[in-house]
């Protein structure tokens, strides 16, 4: 079985209205753009996978694509992750051109990945995540809402300049639901510039903010130092009276080892599109489970702030 077609195409949806997320500030979101890519081979199965867009930075994807995919054996998923590290020395990250080929193989054999990946259970646990700084009250209201829908657990979003703003929304929402299970993503593991300032936590800031969110009984605290600064995670959890998590943003390997051999994380956030595709993130897990520490494993929808959407 080879690979003899290719085509990418961009996706773009509006937004009913604009969507200003937190970790983008100044950013008014109007529509949601992936990438599409349709891998066709010559037994006639199709394989799909989707990547973020930011415009149309990824014009001349397929182009690029072609010389390495066109040909190739589908069933070779090592030499598709070889050719998306290779990528990254371009500054590209093309992790999620994988999950193409995976598909292509679940539908040859008949099988779900994660049954091919040795899964035992097709359910995880999962949470309502938000997007958006929003009020006390406006949150509280989208709470209501899924909390009728029997989720029970939220992740909020701390990036105001002064945190204990964003204090007084996990404490309203602890105080209206105490049997709700609260995690704070912060954001600080990537930023962009030039759109508008952001604030940028150190070391003791984190640990001011994992103090006040161990009295509400915080589940975790999620990115609250930039991606690259393992020291300041072994610092910060040695400090944090909960568990810290990271890695939505880290990439390959090496950069989930750095986590691993400081001490540095509780619960590792490997993205399969983002950090190295769905066999990287496997390997990904078996060094956390080496090393005793937990997964998460992270994934961008659209639909936060709305009860449609939960991840």
């Amino acid at each position: 079985m080879r690979i003899v077609n290719i085509h990418l195409r961009l996706l773009e949806y509006p937004l009913e209205t604009p969507f200003y997320p937190a970790w983008l500030p100044g950013y008014p979101q109007t529509a949601h753009r992936v990438h599409l890519l349709t891998l066709e081979t010559d037994e006639g199965i199709k394989g799909y996978a989707a990547g973020v867009a930011f415009m149309r930075e990824g014009s001349g994807l397929q182009q690029l694509l072609m010389p390495f995919l066109f040909g190739r054996d589908p069933m070779q998923v090592e030499e598709v992750v070889q050719i998306a590290r290779s990528a990254t020395f371009l500054g590209l990250r093309l992790w999620w051109i994988e999950m193409a080929f995976w598909d292509i193989i679940g539908k040859a054999v008949g099988q779900p990945v994660y049954r091919l990946l040795g899964g035992y259970q097709e359910r995880v646990k999962a949470y309502a995540s938000t997007g958006e700084l929003q009020s006390p009250e406006q949150r509280l209201d989208y709470i209501a809402e899924i909390y009728q829908m029997g989720i029970r657990a939220v992740k909020l979003r701390f990036h105001h300049w002064d945190w204990r703003e964003d204090l007084k929304v996990a404490e309203a929402v602890r105080l209206r639901y105490p049997d709700i299970e609260i995690m704070v993503d912060a954001n600080m593991g990537w930023r962009v510039a030039g759109m508008a300032p952001a604030p940028q936590w150190d070391v003791a800031t984190a640990a001011q903010v994992a103090q006040a969110l161990a009295e509400l009984g915080a589940r975790w605290l999620e990115e609250p130092l930039d991606k690259h600064d393992y020291e300041g995670y072994r610092r910060l959890r040695e400090k944090s009276p909960i568990p810290i998590a990271s890695g939505e943003m880290n990439q390959d390997l090496h950069e989930f080892r750095e986590y691993l051999t400081r001490d540095a994380l509780d619960v590792l956030q490997p993205d399969v599109a983002l950090s190295g595709g769905i066999l990287t993130g496997k390997k990904i897990a078996a060094m956390a489970e080496a090393f005793g520490k937990q997964v998460a494993p992270h994934l961008g929808l659209m639909g936060w702030d709305s009860p449609r959407t939960c991840s």
